[in-house]
């Protein structure tokens, strides 16, 4: 194996001795210098110092024309006053809407008082309070929290905690066929995403069954005592908003609990309400043994997502001082002001009733897209989803088609696949001020998550642009958006 090396030269730097007086502060940019910058300067800063690979689907998007300079409820306003209706939410991160003003009175008032943030050497208040509003609010006794930052980070202590207390001897994991848990390296390994994976070396202690496929998982079981835990997102989302078949869910908790096999609930993206319930799950009357949040965790304002387990499965893992702190809090895991946020905006989701909103205006929405489904067949495949967790599929280009150039153009589907879901994505965000978000491996598919705060009013505003545009027709928005990429 060649193991390249830089010269010694470029490995090493002389660094000369300074007095305190000769050291020159970096040329920093100031606070109010980057709330002052234009689209140009952050478009310039994003591609020398951020991804500028990601800057080629900005601009096909219109998304590196908008600055947005403030935000309230369900609408952005950018740098032109211009207000734009939020259908994406983050990919599910603002239950609460934007700017909630309980969450900044609650985020001010921990400001003005001094409260610490950093809970390590001493308990927080907050982080213990915030337990136990997850745990009142989680059935079935999943009642031991973990927190961290982000989805990856709360996954991946929910599968290596589902390891350990499987054993070293049942330490394979189940995954689903387009399943997304996150992209750090560990739960990267149940990401079904060959654009994810890349070439990364992986563990191997997998196991990939289709989704919702329950004939699949029990062979899978029966046939290897190695497996420990099956880990599904309950609703896929970056597989195109999708559900497991009727009667799936109970079927695999009788299975797991005959095998003794733990089942991980990743609930990311789809709990907090999202479907009209806390857990998606709860739709099914069944229980997992591990589950994880985040996204709207953190009410929109703060990065935070917990693991919530079965106190047994814990303790058998993590339950003596010996074993510990094999995986205990990291040191933002619990963080001051998040928690605080999260307290408050758990409170604020039942009394305001936003679970039953979603469930209720959610219906709405799916309703009136069903109708436009039957107004364009020819553009609209499928529309599906619970509450305010929707996916709206675009057939493939060809079906789009005079039935005479359909066998034609059928060849170059693939390669067309998520071709109209992005036009008409970037034509309602630069006609019709409303912005919408797509799937990972379904690129046909338009992702609608919006705040469960939406009205039926701000349902017949998205859906009345949306039939204006697909009114259009395919030829009409296919110029449109060429027209939109020269100008």
């Amino acid at each position: 194996m060649t193991v390249m090396t830089r010269p010694a030269a470029q490995r090493t730097i002389e660094a000369p001795e300074l007095a305190p007086a000769d050291l020159v502060k970096p040329k920093l940019i100031s606070l109010e210098e980057a709330k002052a910058m234009n689209v140009g300067q952050m478009a310039e800063e994003f591609n020398a110092h951020i991804n500028p690979g990601q800057m080629h689907f900005m601009k096909l998007l219109g998304f590196n024309k908008i600055k947005v300079e403030s935000a309230e409820g369900m609408y952005y306003t950018d740098q032109n006053g211009r207000k734009i209706l939020d259908f994406f939410g983050g990919f599910g991160s603002l239950a609460l809407g934007h700017n909630h003003p309980r969450l900044l009175e609650a985020r001010k008032r921990f400001q003005d008082e001094k409260r610490h943030e950093i809970a390590i050497a001493f308990m927080s208040q907050y982080a213990a309070a915030l337990a136990h509003n997850l745990a009142e609010v989680s059935p079935g006794g999943l009642d031991m929290v973990f927190f961290g930052s982000s989805g990856s980070e709360a996954m991946e202590a929910a599968v290596k905690l589902a390891e350990r207390a499987a054993g070293p001897k049942r330490s394979k994991v189940v995954y689903a066929e387009n399943s997304f848990h996150g992209k750090t390296k560990g739960v990267l390994s149940i990401t079904d995403g060959a654009l994810y994976r890349g070439e990364f070396r992986l563990v191997d202690n997998t196991v990939r069954v289709p989704f919702g496929d329950i004939v699949a998982i029990e062979r899978a079981f029966r046939n290897d005592p190695e497996i420990g835990t099956v880990v599904l997102e309950t609703i896929q989302g970056g597989g195109g908003i999708v559900e497991a078949p009727e009667g799936f869910w109970p079927k695999l908790r009788a299975l797991c609990d005959q095998y003794g096999v733990i089942w991980v609930a990743d609930e990311v993206q789809c709990g907090y309400g999202r479907t009209g319930r806390f857990y998606a799950f709860e739709h099914y009357g069944v229980v997992p043994d591990i589950t994880a949040l985040a996204k709207s965790l953190g009410g929109g304002k703060t990065a935070m997502a917990a693991m919530i387990a079965r106190r047994d499965i814990y303790m058998k893992a993590y339950g003596s001082p010996k074993t510990a702190m094999i995986h205990a809090q990291a040191t933002f895991g619990g963080i001051g002001e998040a928690c605080a946020t999260a307290i408050e905006a758990l409170n604020v989701l039942y009394e305001e009733d936003l679970i039953e909103n979603s469930a209720v205006v959610g219906e709405y929405l799916i309703a009136r897209l069903r109708d436009l489904q039957a107004k364009y067949p020819k553009l609209i495949k499928d529309v599906r989803g619970k509450g305010m967790m929707v996916g709206l599929e675009f057939q493939d280009f060809s079906q789009t088609m005079p039935m005479v150039l359909r066998p034609v153009v059928s060849v170059l589907d693939d390669k067309l696949k998520g071709s109209l879901s992005g036009f008409v994505g970037a034509l309602l965000l630069r006609d019709y001020n409303c912005l919408v978000a797509f799937t990972e491996y379904n690129r046909n598919v338009i992702r609608l998550e919006p705040p469960l705060v939406a009205t039926r009013g701000d349902v017949d505003t998205f859906v009345d642009a949306l039939d204006s545009l697909l009114g259009r027709g395919v030829v009409a928005i296919v110029k449109d958006f060429v027209k939109s990429q020269v100008s």
